[in-house]
């Protein structure tokens, strides 16, 4: 099979931007997230329905965070409701110095952190780092979700959520100190904005 020419230079440009626009953000030193989650929880509120999924509000939720890493996920049922899960961190780990020497990576809806020079202890790591399961309430909020890469700076609002569906349960940590299976937040997001930095 034979290419066009311009066929093959509009392949290597969308290769070009798709390179680019899915680049790390670097920052000098310093913390950008430096205030905690904010949580209030919920006493009773009515199941939310989005299509085979029943969300059941637990906690109203807001956090300014930066993303450490990003997954994405298109195949199986909850991908659907949930696409992309965000590794996020807040005040030491919006730092980095300290996210230098932090390895952080995403697989099968987990979260995994690894160092060999500790930049801070084990319970800072695990009480300013979390992996979020992220549904967008609406297309802009999706949209903005969509331009998140490592680096960015976002502001979350919305609420942590149970899941019921035709796969089982899943249930929201509703605490920063938890970790390992059911650590995860779940957030029904009805409200994204990224925040700009001064590098």
């Amino acid at each position: 099979m034979r290419f066009a020419p311009w066929l093959l230079v509009a392949i290597a440009l969308f290769a070009l931007w798709k390179l680019y626009s899915g680049r790390d953000i670097d920052h000098p030193p310093g913390i950008l997230a430096a205030a905690e989650p904010v949580q209030r929880e919920i006493e009773a509120a009515p199941l939310i329905e989005r299509g085979v999924f029943k969300l059941r509000p637990r906690a109203e939720f807001s956090a300014t965070v930066r993303v450490l890493h990003r997954e994405d996920y298109s195949l199986g049922g909850l991908a659907r409701l949930v696409p992309t899960d965000f590794a996020v961190g807040w005040g030491p780990l919006s730092d980095s110095q300290v996210l230098e020497d932090v390895e952080i990576s995403q697989s099968n809806r987990f979260y995994y952190w690894h160092t060999n020079h500790w930049p801070v202890d084990r319970a800072t790591i695990e009480s300013h780092s979390a992996n979020w399961h992220v549904i967008p309430d609406n297309a802009a909020v999706r949209s903005v979700l969509g331009k998140l890469r490592r680096g960015s700076i976002v502001e979350l609002e919305g609420e942590l959520v149970d899941v019921e569906g035709p796969e089982g349960r899943m249930a929201t940590s509703l605490t920063r100190l938890d970790t390992g299976a059911g650590a995860c937040e779940v957030l029904l997001a009805t409200s994204a904005h990224i925040v700009e930095t001064k590098d």
